[in-house]
Order: C-alpha cells, then sequence, then structure tokens
C-alpha cells in the first residue's frame, strides 16, 4: 500500500493522511482516499481562530499517472466554522486550485510532456482526460516576450505554415534556450519583431549567428549595431562541397555504367578530408581522382578549403583563406569561381566565426526536435487547437 510519505512526495501533497487505496477491477485506476491534518485556522471574516468543523465534502481529484495507471484521489475535505461570527469556510490546501478537479502535480505533468515529443493526443491518453483540456493547459501559459541574449543565434526550418514554406527560430546558444519562433524569415517579420524591442535592450546583444540568408545580415545591421555577426561554419563550408559535388557528379556521368556506379558508392571517401582516411583509402581516392583532371583539381580546392576552417586563429584564418582565393582565381572550375564569390561577399562575417566559440549547432538540435513534432503531428489539419 502507498504510504502517506509516499504519497505527499511523489503527487506534492502536504500533510496528506491516507485513509484508504483500492484498485478498480480491471487494475487500471488506483483509488486513493485521503485527508489533511486537523489544524487551528485563522477565520477569513473576523480573523479569530478556530478548529471548530462544520462538515466534510469529498472532492474527486485527478492525479498524473503512475506508471500506466490512473490516479484518482478522495480528498475529504473539511469545512470549518467559526465560533465567533458562525463564518463557514474550507480548509486551505497546497495541491489543487479552487474549483479545480485536476491537482497541481497533473498539470505539472502535462506540461512536462508537452515540452517532448509528444503531442496533445497522446498526453490526453496518458492522463486519462480530453485532447481540449489538455489544449486548454497548454494555451494557459504564455512565456511572455523573452529578454534577448548576449548571443543570438537565427535560423530557419521548414514548417509549410500559412505564413511561408519557412518560419525563423531564435536561440541563446550560449544558455541552451529557445527564445522565439517567428511566422517567417522575410524581412517585414524579422523587422516588427526586433522593432518591439527597446532600443537598450537590443543594444546589449554583441554576436548574432546566421546562416547566408541576406535578411537576416540586414537585420542585424539595421538593429543590432553593437553586434558582430558570424555565419555559422556549417554553411560556408557546406558552399565549398555542394560546388566540390556538382563537379564529382558531373564527372562520374561521363564515366561507364559500372565506375560510374563505383563512384557513387564511394562518394563519401571523396568528401572526407584526406589525411583522416585509411592508407587503403586514400589509394582508392587517388586512383579515382587520376581518372578525372577536372575532379582532381575540385579535389584540392576542397582540401586547401579545409585548411583554412583548420585554422587556429583569426590571423592565420584570413591567411588561409586569401591563399584559397589564389588557388581559386588560377582554377578553370566556374563553380568554384560562383562560391569564390560567395565567400568573398561574406569574409567578414565568414572570419568573425575565428574569433567567437558559439556556432548554430544548437539551433539546428532544435530543428531537428521540430521535425519530429511535425511527424508526431502528421495528418493534423490545425496544431493550435
Amino acid at each position: 500500500m502507498l504510504s502517506s510519505n509516499y504519497i505527499q512526495t511523489l503527487f506534492g501533497i502536504k500533510d496528506a493522511i491516507v485513509t484508504n487505496i483500492e484498485n478498480d477491477a480491471d487494475e487500471s485506476l488506483i483509488n486513493v482516499y485521503f485527508e489533511l491534518k486537523r489544524d487551528i485556522l485563522e477565520c477569513p471574516n473576523c480573523k479569530e481562530l478556530t478548529d471548530s468543523i462544520h462538515d466534510y465534502r469529498i472532492q474527486k481529484i485527478k492525479g498524473p499517472p503512475l506508471g500506466e495507471k490512473f490516479i484518482l484521489f478522495y480528498y475529504r475535505k473539511r469545512r470549518y466554522v467559526c465560533s465567533a461570527c458562525g463564518k463557514r469556510f474550507y480548509e486551505n490546501n497546497s495541491f489543487v486550485p479552487k474549483y479545480h478537479r485536476m491537482s497541481k502535480s497533473l498539470v505539472s505533468y502535462i506540461l512536462r510532456e508537452l515540452r517532448s515529443t509528444s503531442s496533445r493526443v497522446s498526453v490526453a491518453k496518458r492522463c486519462n482526460i480530453s485532447v481540449y483540456t489538455v489544449s486548454r493547459i497548454f494555451n494557459f501559459i504564455s512565456p511572455g516576450k523573452p529578454k534577448l541574449p548576449e548571443v543570438l543565434a537565427i535560423d530557419e526550418f521548414k514548417g509549410n505554415a500559412e505564413t511561408g514554406k519557412y518560419q525563423c527560430i531564435l536561440t541563446d546558444p550560449k544558455n541552451h534556450r529557445v527564445l522565439d519562433i517567428l511566422p517567417g524569415r522575410e524581412a517585414r517579420h524579422l523587422s516588427t519583431y526586433f522593432f518591439s524591442f527597446p532600443r537598450e535592450e537590443r543594444a546589449k546583444v554583441r554576436i548574432i549567428v546566421i546562416d547566408m540568408w541576406k535578411p537576416y545580415a540586414d537585420m542585424a545591421k539595421i538593429y543590432f549595431k553593437n553586434a558582430i555577426v558570424v555565419i555559422d561554419r556549417f554553411h560556408y563550408v557546406r558552399q565549398v562541397l555542394w560546388a566540390f559535388d556538382k563537379i564529382r557528379r558531373e564527372e562520374q556521368h561521363k564515366f561507364s555504367r559500372e565506375r560510374r556506379r563505383y563512384f557513387k558508392r564511394s562518394k563519401k571517401l571523396l568528401w572526407a578530408r584526406f589525411f583522416k582516411l585509411s592508407e587503403e583509402n586514400k589509394q582508392a581516392v587517388e586512383i579515382m581522382l587520376s581518372l578525372s583532371p577536372r575532379l582532381k583539381e575540385a579535389y584540392l580546392l576542397k582540401e586547401k578549403f579545409f585548411e583554412f576552417v583548420d585554422a587556429p586563429n583569426f590571423d592565420e584564418a584570413r591567411k588561409k583563406l586569401h591563399e584559397w582565393y589564389l588557388y581559386v582565381s588560377v582554377s578553370n572550375l566556374s563553380e568554384f569561381n560562383y562560391c569564390f564569390e560567395t565567400i568573398n561577399r561574406w569574409q567578414d562575417s565568414i572570419l568573425n566565426s575565428f574569433k567567437v566559440p558559439y556556432t548554430n549547432a544548437y539551433t539546428e538540435g532544435v530543428n531537428n526536435k521540430v521535425k519530429v513534432l511535425k511527424r508526431n503531428a502528421f495528418g493534423l489539419r490545425n496544431l493550435i487547437g
């Protein structure tokens, strides 16, 4: 049998005295009968003290699930009567709000579950309540407007909402917090949102981490004049890998069917850093590169760019990047010339990534969680109600 101390600890019912515990016939429901310790209370009307009891009422309260079982509390609630003025009033408790039939511990449980990737339907089923009730609890909790952090990361995810294909997510990568989600990543959404913050608060932002989406950079210049803009490493490395992979695909199409399949199966070897490969894989890469001078040249540019990425500090990074520019300028690869233009246009913000330790890695992790939530919500026409 569950003890009174166990009930107090598990469900947050202070001073509970358990009088009985029953299991339903199918053992899916545990009925817990309890009351609180009798006490001397102050009359809310005349402020006199009293311990006189007028009567009792049984209040049913839903508790959080315990494993696969539902909990239903039967709270024997005292109503006191004031000996001085005759005022009748109920004893105070800390586990259920007035006029409610759900314990605070159940509400806390629901909110914890909603913070995970659980859908409202699954939470409602686990708690033996309606989806409407879960939604009502969720909508009642308003996080309010966040405070802008010292380091602000901005990214987008594919939400396909009514407001657009992409939604914008704001995070604090330093303290690992999601700040807000905007209906779109366009300039009008960004301007409306950030203009609503006082200039003094915006001035506290020192670092903004973004990808190469121009409206993000434009917004940073307008609203965050004290902040440096940092391009996330993943995004500028991806530009070079895209250029290299486009050449790889073009070159492999020139080969025989059998050799083309071999190149396709071995593409990860070509993507990888050469010095990280085993001796056997290094030989395989050298053989593939010997079949296409154009691919070999692209591979060299890819490896040279990673020398820049591996630079230990800002000065060395700037030196390595200019060396890479020289290699690209003497090549005949149009794909890398286009990549050069992109990298050069964002050069200052790219080099800033060597000044600070912050990236969009945390934000990308949040985006992956959003994808899981979307899969869980597949088939629902409305994610709000």
